[in-house]
């Protein structure tokens, strides 16, 4: 797996739990980790996407 791939994944993962946390706190800036969250995994299958194409082409 490419290495921005795993960067991404791990700043997904952080945002998901950073939003659970805030809901439960009663906040709603939770709203902007969900939206972080769906930002960075889109970001992680756009990586790992490209590192197979590389992987592909030589």
């Amino acid at each position: 797996m490419p290495r921005l791939a795993v960067y991404t994944l791990a700043a997904c993962l952080l945002a998901v739990v950073a939003a659970v946390v805030s809901f439960v706190q009663g906040m709603w800036i939770g709203v902007v980790w969900v939206l972080l969250a769906g930002l960075s995994s889109n970001m992680t299958w756009y990586y790992i996407k490209r590192g197979k194409a590389e992987r592909a082409t030589g």
